[in-house]
């Protein structure tokens, strides 16, 4: 379930409340006349089933510019109220994208922070340092710290709806990450080298982290099959199953192996990377795009109430 609250201007409270009267899988509805300070107006509050979340939102959307709208997740509801709502709500919670939701989260991702900088950085050095020590477990420590995949999604939100602000600015966070952690990496791998720590021979020796400069077909499905299942996780809310997306694809790596391979001037093992990392990105871009259409045409429950 999801909680609403909502502050109307006092003239159009009837027609919103009659709104989430006539919407099936609304319950709870209390209205506070007056209660609302900034803005002013009135104080409406229900409950609302996932899957009527888009018809509710659509319906109401001029409340974005008269009055405002905020949704909190209702962890637990004891109420048969409730229970029925969700019953009488078509499709299932989990299938039910919240496109506002989704469109809010997005936008946050597509901004580059220092701490998705940091997050980025941090991967990569650790892929470098998988990379250098033959070390598939680091290589997976590194997968899973990246942060990269919200950016990504973005891109696929922002394709879907010709949102091409949010394209432009999530590829910008793309690039700049991974042009900073990159560079760091880079900075930190040639003063290794300079110390006798590392050399070309460090990645001559590494053919248990030589699938990350050899992208083929398989690279590709695997890539693809990461975006549905990233796109899948973010609208369902299953942050496990991300975990798993961060784990196949191999973007972070490829960025750590092209750091280290730049560092050591192997420009072979430079343009796999390269190869790599593009072959991941586009995949999930492609396969990630598809899903969203996917389910905002085709998820029957998503099909009929999309207001987005």
């Amino acid at each position: 379930m999801l909680h609403l609250r909502l502050i109307s201007p006092a003239a159009r409270t009837d027609e919103a409340t009659a709104v989430l009267e006539d919407c099936p899988g609304v319950t709870n509805i209390v209205v506070l006349p007056g209660a609302a300070r900034e803005p002013k107006g009135d104080l409406i509050l229900c409950d609302a089933a996932r899957e009527s979340a888009n018809e509710v939102l659509g319906k109401l959307k001029w409340l974005q510019q008269e009055g405002s709208i905020a949704i909190e997740q209702v962890d637990l509801s004891l109420s048969k109220a409730a229970t029925d709502a969700i019953e009488e709500a078509p499709g299932e919670p989990d299938d039910a994208v919240v496109w506002e939701e989704l469109a809010y989260k997005l936008h946050s991702d597509s901004h580059i922070t220092w701490a998705y900088l940091a997050f980025l950085a941090i991967a990569t050095q650790l892929a470098g340092i998988g990379v250098l020590q033959n070390s598939p477990i680091l290589i997976v420590g590194a997968m899973v710290l990246g942060p990269e995949f919200g950016a990504v999604a973005a891109v696929c939100f922002g394709l879907l709806h010709l949102r091409w602000h949010l394209i432009i600015n999530s590829f910008k966070t793309l690039v700049i990450g991974f042009t900073v952690a990159i560079a760091i990496t880079f900075a930190c791998a040639l003063v290794s080298n300079w110390l006798g720590w590392i050399d070309l021979g460090n990645l001559r020796v590494n053919e248990e982290v030589q699938f990350i400069v050899k992208p083929d077909r398989w690279s590709f499905i695997v890539a693809l099959l990461a975006g549905v299942a990233g796109v899948l996780s973010i609208t369902a809310g299953k942050s496990s199953a991300l975990v798993g997306v961060f784990i196949s694809v191999t973007t972070v790596p490829a960025a750590g192996y092209l750091a280290v391979a730049l560092a050591l001037a192997d420009w072979p093992e430079v343009a796999g990377s390269v190869s790599q990392l593009a072959v991941n990105i586009l995949g999930m871009i492609i396969a990630g795009t598809a899903t969203l259409l996917v389910q905002r045409k085709f998820w029957p429950q998503v099909g009929r109430r999309s207001s987005v």
